[in-house]
């Protein structure tokens, strides 16, 4: 960095730090009377919301927690989770988010390896914290959530075999509703959670307070200023997204500092998301394509009006047919891109002002692109010498990132951490291309890209073909090793309900060589088998599991 001369700064002066707790402050200034909704459960304006994330840091100094301790959550969504994410990192604490779609193995070496001074976890994942319980080396602190203290029933909480520090609300009720938050260095710890990669144990990302706020910064920047897709304080928020997975990508933190309404739905159940989006009048949410494809396809939305409805997508592309079957149904629907290690926003699509006059179909090919290049971003795409391409829209190589909240790299690894700074930029793993409009195209991640008789096909173009046939519910698209072209793409699709009975290989197979015949797309698109299935393997935050697909299906695929 270039050497500049420095402010002077006086002695007695204060020098504001980017913390969490900044957020928070400007939760009671503006709208304070406005919900937090669990479920039909339990509601909360942000007065109580204020007092109970107060009485939490007093119960978590109680129970011996103090600034650098590591607190880790198992919950579904839900106010509980909220709370957490600013009482533990702002009390100088750092909240460890796990995902409960691990295997218990996975969970235990999460645990152990991030050192969890104490977990705080709702009794339906009890049976797992049974099964991994005498192995963990970390803690012997354990706090029971549950649903059951919010309802007129006297159920009993249920007991595990191993002693626990008692139940979360009766904790909070014990507690002060006061407690003056600490300044500390901005660039303290304040979160980590832990992302699967294609061989190993999970890898450990971490954040600072000053990323947190930064990304927030980033978030209100773009969906409040430029509207990339447009969020205001009278929003109705509700994550679709686990909490687990980058902090619901930043949002929660976004929608408290903005006094939005929000809503959370606890576990996944389509007629309960469907129950509180219509209720409560949610208007912005985001998930993976299989969530939303899920919701499309029930028939309940389609009689109801979704029309105030704005989803972002990401996870996973947002295939054309996902994209036209949603918007068909009213509902604002836009990609974006990012990654746990980014915490996780690089781009999301952003319609200006003359795309925002286009038709609908002209629309699909920026909505289903992975966006225009967020503030405070900056990407780069590199050959395979590390140089940079330009930014043309037509040269592909690996995708690189800078920006104010990217991870510093993966605890306790730093061979991998190094790798993934490499040359002073973190690497995505992802191949694309930029435009001279800033806008991002993803071609595939290196690893999915199939390389057959020397052309490089793109599987997520191959997916979004198939999304768009008739009876296509979802697809996806991997390379297996083949004798004569190295490579060859096979196809997995899962039929919707109403054509399980008539969709066929042929037909689609018949479908994608008619496209190539008109000369839309080249013959190395085609795959060398189509198989019907019930269902696709996905990863534990929902994304296609191409690695699972190459290995445990591929005698499947190749027949």
């Amino acid at each position: 960095m270039t050497k500049t001369k420095r402010i002077p700064r006086t002695p007695s002066a204060y020098d504001q730090p980017l913390l969490i707790k900044t957020l928070l402050l400007q939760s009671e200034r503006y709208n304070p009377e406005r919900e937090i909704v669990y479920r039909d459960l339990f509601r909360m304006d942000y007065f109580e919301l204020n007092r109970r994330i107060r009485r939490l840091a007093n119960a978590l100094r109680t129970l011996g927690i103090a600034p650098g301790s590591t607190v880790a959550v198992m919950d579904w969504d839900s106010h509980r989770y909220l709370e957490c994410f600013f009482a533990v990192p702002c009390m100088g604490a750092i909240l460890h988010t796990i995902n409960v779609r691990l295997s218990p193995a996975q969970i235990l070496y999460t645990i152990n390896h991030a050192e969890d001074d104490i977990l705080l976890i709702h009794e339906d994942f009890l049976p797992i914290l049974e099964s991994i319980h005498g192995q963990i080396t970390s803690t012997s602190k354990i706090v029971i959530m549950s649903d059951k203290v919010y309802t007129q029933q006297k159920t009993e909480l249920t007991k595990p075999s191993f002693p626990t520090l008692g139940e979360y609300e009766a904790l909070l009720a014990a507690q002060p509703a006061e407690y003056d938050f600490p300044d500390f260095e901005e660039d303290s710890w304040a979160t980590t959670f832990y992302t699967t990669g294609t061989t190993g144990n999970p890898k450990g990302v971490y954040f600072s307070h000053r990323q947190l706020f930064m990304h927030t910064m980033g978030l209100l920047a773009y969906f409040c200023g430029y509207e990339a897709l447009p969020f205001s304080h009278r929003d109705v928020y509700m994550p679709i997204t686990p909490m687990f997975h980058v902090h619901a990508w930043g949002f929660p933190f976004l929608a408290t500092m903005l006094n939005n309404k929000q809503v959370y739905p606890g576990r996944y159940e389509p007629e309960m998301l469907l129950r509180l989006l219509i209720q409560e009048k949610v208007t912005l949410s985001h998930c993976v394509p299989t969530i939303l494809g899920m919701l499309v396809n029930s028939p309940i939305a389609k009689q109801v009006d979704l029309s105030n409805w704005k989803v972002i997508i990401g996870g996973s592309a947002l295939t054309r047919g996902l994209a036209q079957a949603a918007i068909s149904l009213g509902i604002n629907v836009s990609q974006g891109y990012g990654m746990s290690e980014t915490a996780p926003i690089m781009s999301v699509v952003h319609l200006n002002d003359q795309q925002l006059g286009w038709d609908v179909q002209r629309q699909l090919d920026l909505r289903t692109k992975a966006g225009r290049i967020a503030p405070f971003v900056d990407l780069r795409v590199l050959d395979e010498k590390g140089d940079i391409l330009p930014h043309d829209g037509q040269s592909v190589g690996e995708l690189v990132a800078r920006g104010a909240w990217m991870t510093q790299g993966y605890y306790k690894d730093e061979v991998s951490s190094e790798n993934l700074w490499k040359g002073g930029w973190l690497h995505t793993g992802d191949v694309g291309s930029i435009g001279p409009d800033f806008y991002l195209t993803i071609s595939d991640r290196v690893k999915d890209v199939i390389k057959t008789g020397g052309e490089w096909v793109s599987s997520l173009d191959i997916e979004n073909i198939f999304s768009q046939m008739d009876g296509v519910a979802e697809v996806a698209v991997v390379g297996l090793p083949d004798e004569r072209w190295g490579e060859r793409p096979y196809a997995l699709v899962v039929p919707k309900p109403d054509f399980v009975k008539t969709l066929s290989s042929e037909i689609l197979h018949q479908h994608i060589l008619t496209l190539v015949e008109t000369g839309e797309i080249n013959r190395w698109y085609i795959p060398n088998r189509i198989v019907l299935v019930a269902e696709i393997p996905k990863t534990s935050v929902g994304k296609l599991d191409k690695k699972k697909i190459r290995t445990e299906m591929k005698e499947l695929l190749v027949g």
